[in-house]
């Protein structure tokens, strides 16, 4: 039984774990760097504990430092988080290897997932559908081009190993091929020490739709339906819902299924998501499977009505699923933001410096999960993301209402963030409609954009407080048939 829990991470999934850690009566490990020593999590935690100096791989990359800080502090499991060490196989044999539960999948079912090419070789065995690609990795050049010449440009490079678009290449006609394949090898062998690559069908307007599943020890599995994720910049997603506005109950029971053979065919445990490219015709196709708690699964918790921390940990404690597939409904819409500190002004240059105000009234429909407040000083060793802002609603339109209303009275200052690019991106009439894809932000948006929106903000804002002002002078003014004795008197 998990009495302790250790978590490698930092920021705000390390503040979620700690949360839901704290609501099953578990007590909480933090682990920091010198960076983070006034950090939330470290002061929500019971215990904490210094892992070294502020780059990643001199703390939160230390596995070895971390199994002997959970050892020392008498932690009965590690909870990875998301990023850092927690796709990190070999991490989580060592956990399990120190008599320690890793509150996540097999270290071998990590690896099965973890590379593309073995992932879409047992994604195909399972019956899972595959965009159209090679085999295996390339290592004929000449070969590999007369297969993307075979089922047609444009055709995506992609790295074998990792992601957040690193060694990723879109080649649009035949005679640019041989080079952009040396440039993503090269840049997936500096990502990632592996510069193994592979090659299939571009699809020019894809949807990014994911399956969030969960799998217990005693080989129940279920889908906990779909989320959008196709809001990205630089192959990143910036603003994820619940459910899809385009995924009907045909097509979602097609997707969960699919996401649930495959979990099933690396025996995997835990909860997890199964990724999907979703083309304008209906079909899709497996992309990847990420071994770990996504960013975005607030959403999913919204509209199901589940902690999937919570049941994260109960899976890894050997407790069967107590849900079957058909006690699953949805219930309304729910959006998250990615509050990036980034200039969606400059390129969505990364930000570094003091948070000067940070505040947002919350309720039980408006959560915002973050590891930072006012006065935080945002450093520069790690991801730009410093919070999301999640809102639910009874359905989509009014979940946009609300969303919007949040980044209005979100008061942040000293350094810019996403949040003026998540409310043009809600508002504008291609997510509004549920039509946009992947290209989103390459299609519709610019910095004038922005600009544009943010001057018709400040025009808006303007004629309110004039009215306001307007109103308040009115109620100030006394009309002269009931003007006082005092006047009447100084007028003699």
């Amino acid at each position: 039984m998990i009495k302790k829990i250790l978590i490698a991470n930092r920021g705000e999934i390390a503040c979620r774990v700690i949360r839901s850690a704290k609501q099953l009566g578990i007590k909480t490990v933090a682990v920091y760097s010198e960076a983070d020593r006034q950090a939330i999590h470290v002061k929500s935690a019971d215990e904490a504990y210094l892992l070294g100096p502020a780059p990643s791989s001199q703390s939160y990359l230390l596995g070895d430092k971390i199994i002997e800080i959970a050892k020392a502090a008498q932690a009965d499991a590690i909870h990875p988080g998301y990023g850092f060490l927690s796709e990190n196989a070999d991490f989580a044999d060592a956990v399990q290897k120190s008599d320690i539960v890793f509150i996540g999948p097999s270290g071998d079912a990590m690896r099965k997932m973890g590379a593309k090419i073995g992932a879409k070789e047992i994604a195909g065995k399972a019956n899972v559908p595959l965009v159209p690609g090679t085999e295996g990795a390339i290592t004929d050049v000449k070969e590999a081009q007369r297969f993307a010449e075979e089922i047609g440009f444009p055709v995506l490079v992609k790295a074998s190993a990792g992601g957040g678009g690193k060694g990723m290449r879109i080649v649009e006609k035949s005679s640019e091929f041989t080079d952009q394949v040396e440039r993503a090898m090269s840049e997936a062998a500096s990502a990632f020490g592996d510069s193994a690559v592979f090659v299939e069908k571009y699809i020019g307007k894809p949807k990014h739709i994911e399956i969030q599943i969960l799998a217990d020890k005693h080989g129940n599995v279920l889908y906990l339906f779909e989320r959008e994720c196709s809001i990205q910049r630089r192959h990143q997603k910036l603003v994820e819902e619940a459910p899809s506005p385009v995924v009907n109950e045909k097509l979602r029971k097609k997707m969960g299924e699919s996401a649930v053979m495959l979990s099933r065919a690396c025996n995997y445990e835990g909860a997890g998501t199964v990724e999907f490219l979703l083309d304008e015709d209906g079909s899709f196709y497996f992309l990847e499977m990420n071994t770990r708690l996504q960013v975005e699964h607030p959403v999913t918790e919204y509209i199901t009505g589940l902690d999937l921390v919570e049941w994260q940990i109960k899976i890894a404690n050997g407790e069967p699923l107590t849900i079957r597939q058909e006690d699953l409904t949805i219930n309304g819409h729910a959006i998250e933001l990615r509050i990036c500190a980034e200039d969606p002004m400059n390129n969505f240059l990364p930000a570094t410096g003091q948070l000067d105000a940070f505040n947002l009234d919350t309720s039980e429909d408006i959560r915002l999960d973050t590891g930072f407040k006012s006065g935080d000083v945002i450093p520069v060793y790690y991801d730009s993301m410093i919070a999301k802002l999640i809102v639910h609603a009874p359905n989509r339109q009014a979940a946009i209402q609300k969303l919007t209303k949040a980044i209005d009275s979100f008061e942040v200052s000293g350094i810019p963030t996403t949040l003026p690019f998540g409310k043009f991106a809600i508002n504008h009439e291609e997510f509004i409609s549920g039509r946009f894809d992947t290209n989103f932000v390459k299609n519709f948006f610019s910095e004038e954009a922005l600009m544009k929106q943010s001057e018709e903000d400040a025009q808006i804002a303007a004629q309110i407080a004039a009215i306001f002002y307007e109103r308040e002078i009115n109620k100030l003014k006394v009309p002269a048939e009931k003007s006082s004795v005092w006047n009447r008197r100084a007028l003699r």
